[in-house]
């Protein structure tokens, strides 16, 4: 073994012992202990990446409370989750406190000050979605940071912020095997680094393999500046300095400016109710306490269980709920900051009711028949938290696609998002996901673009029963629905229902996008002779969910990725 294998191989396990706590003899572990499902009676985490689940549970282990392991969860998947974790995006926090008190945090990215609602658009007025997708262009100004700063000064217990952003920083510093699942992603998406980055960054090699040791030194440094200075680490200094100078070498606009201005947010928590359980949501620009709330109720007045698991009476039934929902969506809802988001009508009973009015039980509606009610890559990740003292947190975030931009700004080593394609780039063209948007989400500068994200945390009789969430882009609201769904109506574990198959509709396109597992033979020739158009798809969502009941807590990682849950 030459000396620098030998320093480079003993780097990784000093790494690795300091954040993950491995054996003392250091040898490096080929393969991580993921565990799918878990039983636990204190705390628990379930994150996409078994090193931030365990980071996490450590910071609980070591006294911290939920928010204490969020922070440091959140930081971690900037490093060892880069495709979705991230530092250069934005997310919603949804919590609620052990004694019953609920806040939600929004810290979603937001346009540049110099945005405009033409800025995508070519000569004739047409779409130009690479420049709204890819690039520097995309990119809305980060909130992850500053997010976490106010999560910490409003909630941690342990008041020891350096100690949260350490495990991360190791992380970046040494470098960590990356698994199968990463070592393809990345070798995918190889191309769109080279195109999108003037320079070569950490994730530029020919080809990556299993247990390829991905360090991200810049990053380490960059992480080091939030550790020592806080909220100004990012915003400010040597790190905003080196954002605006990427924005320059390929033609992005957010300035210094953007960055010294951009505060996160806490909003009044949506509130509902289902078959008498609490559902608490995040509000707008989050379309998903609105849209989970509108399917809720419209399946609430029906027997889903005596229907049948994806049978084809539940499949429709949802199907046209989640029609409807989407048509609603696509037309009023967006930064309630800029646009006055009619939340109270969309989530009125008798309105909600109304919108079945013309609900066939035989026959599928065509979208193109449902529209609005009158008013009004999928590469996100998410994870829940239960700590000892029955404090819950629920957080989604995101680069929105895989790996965002794939711009990397250069010596802080971080991705940037490509959030600015979740504006209604133009009124009635389709975003990378499928999305039509209108007015109500149009590209204003400093404005918040809408999201799916849907962190959600349920009680029952005054008790957190359920922390849920789930990345997949458009398909997020339907994954999270289904899975509360399939605990509340058809009695699964959480673990049952995390893994069960699953299928989605978003009014536009007019298809059932289904897993190759889902929906039973006799079911799909049933919804094709009601007029249904099916089509199979690869993996929706990943759910990342914890149920609590009578004291027992209860993890579930998503089979469909690299997901892990662990508690003690």
């Amino acid at each position: 073994m030459s000396k620098t294998h030998f320093f480079k191989t003993l780097l990784l396990c000093i790494s690795l012992i300091i954040v993950l706590g491995c054996n003392v003899n250091g040898k490096i572990k080929s393969e991580y202990n993921i565990t799918k499902s878990v039983t636990a009676k204190s705390a628990m985490v379930v994150s996409a990446h078994p090193i931030a689940t365990e980071i996490g549970l450590n910071i609980l282990k070591d006294g911290g409370n939920a928010v204490d392991a969020a922070i440091a969860v959140q930081f971690a998947l900037a490093v060892c989750y880069p495709n979705a974790g991230n530092i250069g995006g934005g997310g919603f926090m949804v919590y609620r406190s052990g004694d019953g008190q609920v806040a939600t945090l929004d810290y979603r990215e937001k346009a540049p000050s110099s945005a405009t609602s033409d800025m995508y658009l070519d000569a004739n007025g047409n779409a130009i979605l690479e420049k709204s997708q890819y690039g520097h262009l995309a990119a809305g100004v980060p909130g992850t940071t500053d997010g976490m700063v106010e999560a910490f000064n409003k909630y941690s217990k342990l008041k020891d912020w350096k100690k949260l952003l350490q495990p991360s920083v190791n992380l970046a510093k040494y470098g960590y095997p990356i698994t199968e699942r990463e070592a393809n992603n990345l070798n995918e998406e190889q191309k769109y680094f080279v195109k999108y980055n003037k320079h070569t960054t950490a994730f530029h090699k020919s080809k990556w393999t299993k247990n390829d040791v991905l360090a991200h030194p810049e990053l380490a440094t960059t992480l080091c500046a939030i550790r020592d200075k806080g909220r100004d680490g990012f915003y400010k200094g040597n790190v905003a300095r080196l954002i605006v100078e990427e924005m320059s070498r390929g033609g992005g606009i957010i300035s210094l400016q953007d960055l010294a201005n951009y505060k996160a947010a806490w909003r009044s928590p949506l509130i509902s109710t289902y078959r008498g359980h609490k559902i608490i949501g995040m509000p707008p620009p989050s379309s998903g306490g609105v849209c989970l709330h509108q399917l809720l109720k419209i399946v609430e007045g029906y027997d889903l269980s005596k229907m049948g698991f994806q049978s084809a009476e539940h499949i429709h039934l949802v199907t046209e709920a989640e029609r409807r929902v989407y048509a609603d969506r696509s037309k009023h809802l967006g930064d309630a900051d800029f646009y006055p988001v009619p939340v109270t009508m969309l989530m009125d009973s008798s309105y909600i009711i109304n919108r079945m009015k013309n609900f066939n039980p035989h026959t599928a509606s065509k979208s193109e028949n449902i529209s609005h009610g009158a008013a009004t890559s999928e590469e996100t990740t998410h994870f829940s938290i239960v700590d000892q003292w029955g404090n819950a947190v629920s957080i989604t975030t995101t680069l929105n696609g895989s790996y965002g931009a794939f711009t990397v700004v250069k010596g802080a080593g971080f991705i940037l998002n490509n959030e600015m394609d979740d504006f209604s780039v133009k009124p009635g063209t389709p975003n990378m996901y499928g999305l039509v948007g209108s007015e109500a989400n149009k590209i204003e500068a400093n404005k918040r673009m809408l999201s799916s994200m849907t962190p959600t945390i349920i009680e029952k009789d005054g008790k957190v029963c359920m922390v849920v969430g789930t990345p997949g882009g458009s398909t997020i609201i339907t994954s999270v629905f289904q899975t509360i769904v399939n605990v509340l109506d058809f009695n699964m574990t959480v673990s049952e229902a995390v893994n069960a198959p699953r299928f989605h509709h978003q009014w536009l396109p007019d298809v059932i996008m289904h897993e190759g597992n889902a929906i039973p033979e006799m079911s799909r020739k049933k919804l094709t002779a009601m007029g249904h158009i099916l089509k199979e798809r690869g993996p929706i969502g990943r759910v990342e969910a914890i149920t609590v009941k009578d004291g027992i807590i209860k993890g579930a990682a998503d089979i469909r990725g690299d997901d892990d849950a662990k508690g003690f």
